[in-house]
């Protein structure tokens, strides 16, 4: 029998490429996102926006019909919002942290069941290099990256005597479609910070375009997926490696200042 992964904000991007990868290596794929992927695919699908309890619910009573296990939760959902801290509204940012956040606690719950009748069960989580080097404009998805990654580490020890192992993958620059779906903010320059945030994002998209492609990601999760013992957690691309390795090494105030000359 095919083993079974469920991979979330499979529409498009990571979790598209993700979804199309372990379908061609034999995997049973269930893609759930909120909207149908544009391109044409070749695995089970639902929708489901997972922020929504309700519709989780319903989520779990459809696919509970179709399987009894679950081998590969992979949770792949996210969404951008940026600009300065001091022009962000409350609605964005309950926004970014339902979907980022509070929807992948909700799926995960709901699929512990189908995670535990599986002999050796995964749970590989996307965080972001982003949540590790926190990212001037873009303070609240570095905030709820650096969220998931304590998400993992925590449920990775309640999950451990279940035999269900749990890791954060942590991407660099990508080049997919998240760049044009960031929800530009309200304001990009004014008087009191000049051209600053228009700068920023523009060289975060500049890398976004020049980033890696997502199948890289795709394959970096598969190989996860099929090895004996996860790591708790795992930084794709040589750059990005170094960068999160210098940020343990060095003192924070340097790391602080590489970025603020980056993206500050």
């Amino acid at each position: 029998m095919n083993k079974v992964v469920l991979i979330s904000g499979a529409s498009s991007g990571i979790g598209f490429s993700t979804a199309k990868y372990f379908s061609e290596k034999g995997f049973h794929v269930i893609g759930v996102s909120r909207k149908y992927p544009k391109d044409t695919y070749n695995f089970d699908y639902y929708l489901c926006d997972i922020s929504n309890q309700e519709q989780v619910t319903n989520l779990v009573k459809q696919i509970s019909s179709k399987i009894d296990k679950i081998d590969v939760l992979v949770n792949c959902a996210g969404m951008g919002v940026s600009g300065a801290v001091e022009y962000s509204s409350l609605e964005e940012i309950k926004k970014i942290f339902d979907v980022n956040v509070f929807g992948q606690f909700l799926l995960t719950k709901s699929l512990l069941p189908f995670l535990r009748k599986s002999a050796n069960a995964k749970i590989i989580n996307i965080g972001s290099v982003a949540g590790e080097l926190t990212i001037p404009f873009q303070t609240f998805y570095s905030m709820t990256k650096s969220a998931i990654n304590s998400f993992s580490e925590g449920l990775r020890i309640e999950l451990e005597p279940f035999n269900i192992q749990v890791t954060t993958v942590l991407p660099g620059d990508i080049k997919t479609d998240f760049t044009k779906n960031r929800q530009m903010p309200d304001v990009l320059e004014n008087d009191v910070y000049s051209e600053r945030i228009k700068n920023s994002l523009a060289r975060m998209a500049k890398d976004e375009e020049r980033g890696m492609s997502p199948l890289i990601v795709s394959k970096v999760i598969y190989k996860l997926a099929n090895k004996k013992k996860m790591p708790v957690s795992k930084t794709v691309g040589f750059k990005y490696k170094l960068f999160v390795f210098m940020k343990r090494l060095l003192p924070k105030r340097f790391i602080n200042y590489i970025i603020k000359k980056m993206y500050g």
